[in-house]
Order: C-alpha cells, then sequence, then structure tokens
C-alpha cells in the first residue's frame, strides 16, 4: 500500500467572498481506504465535487497516478476512473439493476445495437465479484437503501474505477447493512482502488479506514493513521478544541407525565408498554422497521392506534392530528428534517413560530415584531449560528437546521419531547450542542423520548432504553446495565442475561 493513487496538491476554492477550500492537499494511496472528516462547512464536500468534476479548482493540481490531470466535468471524472457513491443513491428507478450500470456504456453487438443478454451477464458477474446476490434484471424500485449502495458499488467497478469515493453512505443503512456494505468496500479495495470515506460517523471511521484526513474551516489540519487516533484527538482536530461528546446532566426524575398501555397500529408494533417522566429521557433502540418511528407517529397523532391506551398526566388521551397532540403539551421532532420538519424557503422566524401562530396571534393579527422576538429568543438559547432570524432556513448548515427544529417545537412549550434520530447527518460540533440541548431541557423537567441508531448516543444520554425487535419491545434496560452487546443482542430477538449465582453473561 505505498503507491500513490490521487494526489491533490494546494487546491483552493471560492464561492463569492467565502473560501470554501484554502491550499489543502490530500493523497490516496492504491488499496487504501482513507478518511475525510470535519466539521459541516469545512470543505469536505466540495473537495469531493472538485475531485467528481462538478467544480474546478481555482488553484492547485491533481495528479492519478503520477499523471497531472485536469477533470473538467464529472463524464471526464467516470472515464478516468473516478467514481462516487452519493449519500442518496442516483439511480432510475423504473430501470433494472443491469441497465442502472451500464447506463452510460451499455455493451453492444456486431450491429451496434444493445446487447441485453451481455449486459445481465456482466452485471451478474460484477456481484458475483462482489459476493452479493441481486436479480440484475429487477427493477430498481423497491430495492432497500443498502442494495442501492451495492449498484453504485458495481457501477464503479464496471468503469474499472481506480478512485471510490463513498460521500457519506451509511446514514441511512441499518448496522447490519453497513457491515454488509463494508465487507463490500474492504473487498473493492483489495483490488487496488483507492478508497476515499467521508462520514460524520467516527466508530465507522476507526472500523473501516486505515488513514484519517482532517479538514477544519476549509483548511487541511492533519492526516494520520487511525491506529495512532483516538476518538478524543479526532474530535479535537476536527473542532479545535476539547469537548465532552456526550454532555448529559445529571437530573432528578419526577413522576410519570406519559404512559403507554399496550399500544398497536397496523403494521408497525404490536403491545407496547412504557412510562416516561419528567426530566427523564428514555431511549429507544432497535434495527431500521423494528417500529421505533412509528411509535413516535402514532403519539404524535400522524397515525391512528388500533389498540392500546395513552395517558397523559394520567389522563387518557387520543390524538387524532398533530394539531392535538401539540395542544396537550406533546412535540415531535421527526427524522427526515427536510422533508418532515422544515419549511426550507422559509425564514428561522417562520419556521420557528409556524406551530403557535395561533397562540400568538388568536384573532389572526400578525405582529411581525412579535414573531421575530419569539424566534430570537429560541434561535440564541439553542445557538443557532445566524446571521439573523430572518435567515433563509437552507443557507443554514444541517446541524442549525436541527437547531432550528427543535427550537420550532420548543416554542410550543411542550410537556413530551419525542426526538427521532436528533443527530443524523450533522457534524461532531453539531452533535455536542444538540446533546447539550437535550440534557438541559431532561433537566429543567421535560420528559424525552429518544429515538437513535446511534448506540454510543443512546447509551449516554439515556436514563432506560427500550430495545423493540420486529414491532415488540424486547428488553426494557436501566442505564447502568446498558452495553452495546446487551442492546444489540435485544435488537435481534436475543437477551444477554447473567446466570443465577454468577456473575458472568449467557446469550440466550
Amino acid at each position: 500500500m505505498t503507491t500513490a493513487r490521487l494526489q491533490l496538491t494546494g487546491i483552493s476554492k471560492r464561492f463569492a467572498a467565502t473560501a470554501a477550500l484554502a491550499d489543502v492537499s490530500l493523497e490516496l494511496l492504491a488499496g487504501e481506504i482513507h478518511a475525510l472528516v470535519g466539521e459541516n462547512g469545512a470543505g469536505k464536500s466540495t473537495l469531493v465535487k472538485v475531485i467528481a468534476g462538478v467544480h474546478q479548482p481555482d488553484a492547485g493540481e491533481i495528479r492519478l497516478d503520477g499523471e497531472l490531470i485536469t477533470v473538467p466535468n464529472p463524464a471526464a471524472a467516470r472515464e478516468r476512473g473516478i467514481a462516487v457513491v452519493h449519500q442518496e443513491p442516483r439511480l432510475f428507478p423504473d430501470l433494472s439493476v443491469a441497465e442502472n450500470i451500464f447506463l452510460i456504456a451499455p455493451p453492444t453487438d456486431r450491429f451496434h445495437t444493445i446487447s441485453w443478454g451481455e449486459m445481465r451477464r456482466r452485471a451478474a458477474e460484477l456481484f458475483e465479484q462482489l459476493d452479493v446476490r441481486i436479480d440484475v434484471a429487477a427493477p430498481v424500485r423497491g430495492l432497500s437503501m443498502a442494495d442501492q449502495q451495492l449498484i453504485e458499488i458495481a457501477k464503479a467497478l464496471a468503469i474499472e474505477a481506480r478512485v471510490l469515493i463513498l460521500d457519506e453512505p451509511t446514514a441511512s443503512l441499518s448496522s447490519h447493512e453497513v457491515e454488509r456494505l463494508f465487507t463490500i468496500v474492504r473487498r473493492t479495495s483489495e483490488r487496488g482502488v483507492a478508497v476515499l470515506f467521508v462520514s460524520h460517523r467516527l466508530d465507522e471511521v476507526f472500523e473501516l479506514c486505515d488513514r484519517a484526513t482532517v479538514f477544519r474551516d476549509g483548511r487541511y489540519v492533519t492526516t494520520a493513521p487511525t491506529s495512532e487516533l483516538t476518538t478524543a484527538s479526532l474530535v479535537r482536530f476536527m473542532v479545535g478544541r476539547e469537548v465532552s461528546l456526550f454532555p448529559k446532566e445529571a437530573t432528578t426524575v419526577g413522576a410519570p407525565i406519559l404512559e403507554v398501555r399496550n399500544l398497536s397500529d397496523a403494521s408497525g408494533f404490536r403491545d407496547v408498554s412504557f412510562t416516561v417522566r419528567a426530566g427523564e429521557i428514555l431511549g429507544l433502540a432497535g434495527l431500521v422497521g423494528a417500529g421505533r418511528t412509528e411509535i413516535a407517529r402514532v403519539l404524535f397523532g400522524i397515525e391512528p392506534r388500533t389498540a392500546g391506551e395513552v395517558l397523559l398526566d394520567g389522563r387518557p388521551v387520543e390524538f387524532r392530528s398533530p394539531s392535538e397532540a401539540l395542544r396537550a403539551g406533546v412535540a415531535y421532532v421527526p427524522e427526515d428534517r427536510h422533508q418532515d420538519g422544515l419549511v426550507l424557503d422559509f425564514s428561522i422566524t417562520n419556521n420557528i413560530t409556524l406551530p403557535i401562530l395561533g397562540r400568538l396571534f388568536p384573532r389572526l393579527f400578525l405582529r411581525a415584531r412579535t414573531e421575530v422576538e419569539v424566534a430570537t429568543q429560541f434561535s440564541e438559547r439553542l445557538r443557532v449560528r445566524m446571521t439573523g432570524v430572518d435567515q433563509a432556513v437552507k443557507a443554514l448548515s444541517g446541524g442549525n437546521q436541527q437547531k432550528v427544529v427543535i427550537a420550532k417545537w420548543l416554542a410550543a412549550r411542550p410537556r413530551v419531547l419525542i426526538l427521532d434520530e436528533p443527530t443524523r447527518g450533522v457534524d461532531i460540533g453539531a452533535k455536542v450542542e444538540v446533546h447539550r440541548i437535550v440534557s438541559e431541557l431532561a433537566a429543567s423537567g421535560l420528559a424525552i423520548i429518544m429515538i437513535s441508531s446511534d448506540l454510543p448516543e443512546v447509551l449516554a444520554m439515556s436514563d432506560r432504553i427500550l430495545v423493540l425487535h420486529e414491532g415488540r419491545i424486547s428488553e426494557e434496560i436501566p442505564r447502568a446495565d446498558a452495553t452495546e452487546e446487551r442492546v444489540m443482542f435485544a435488537a435481534t430477538g436475543q437477551r444477554v442475561q447473567a446466570p443465577a449465582g454468577t456473575g458472568a453473561s449467557s446469550v440466550h
């Protein structure tokens, strides 16, 4: 692993007055899996777009296997063997797997017409090399996100990629699907491909990557073998200061606020019971599809329940809409902030006050000054980085957008706050800020339900953990007894228990 496959030296890129990249360098080796990490705005995405031919650098040079090259457009990048797998796969859903793989250069016969049989044969051969079983004649529509990511990797192999860039590829995958993807990535690197892995998930960086390069504020900070780094040192390089990853405050848990008894819905979960108390953070863990989000949607009145009851302050409630839930004091921060949590073209002010306009202005006469005061109060409380509350939400970083979603629901003065993947897709600095906010909210007496696929987050932030498996609660684990192993076993329908009279654990 000594050959320099891709070298970028002195790369700079400006957008108007903003320096997205300032004299950065990066070297990828053949057969290496190399991480690129940094906070939002560090320049990672800009560098990826420079390599992929989407942006042209203002200064600097790019060498591929020692040859000085220019990459004027994405087509030129593909011709040179540079392939990018984006966070959201860019496939045509109504075309078959094989057609998507060979869309740019389909195999042809001697009459120069597309050879459909050869296309399917070559596609099947690619997946055989990856040791993956996928029906290459089936349409892409309906395939899992993990399978779609594998199709993107097969596309890279089809063009005989020398460089493979994976840009946040695991954001929508379950832990099982992540492991499967990592196995494929390792096999790909063993073929001599240089892999650049861009991710906010530091545990994945340490598990998968040989070396890591850190950017901060558009500048190069360091490159080091992952074996010589720790999570703390990597975070320090990324944010430029010491931070506490999970700043959870000690709280006094109060009386029950929300009680759920034998709750079921049409398809997602069955016979679920739990209680959340004032000042408590209840973690919901489980694999994708276990029913966690479905529970949240029923509690917030988005979906109907088919059985069971919900009690708020000891009184039965049934919410037929989110507005009813909100009036009763239940708020929900959804998993997809772009689709369900924000109106991206609206200002920060308009987003924060949207759910409470009826309360602020009962006679329907809007006062801009009042809106701005409310938005400013909650934006400052959550430390939103902005030019002002009149700034469009779409112009904010992912972490600051997430803070606006939380501010929006805090302005409604909830008693119960449901957080669905609250730090998904945000950088480490924003993640620490969100954790601080959640901890402070619990300390102020809110009852919080936190759904997360990030096991270290669940373990560190929760007072109790409910683990779901196939729509049912498989185990409730107190904070003091929770480990990653125990949660994962429960998430797959098993348990780790101590046999009577011993301190050892056994798997059932």
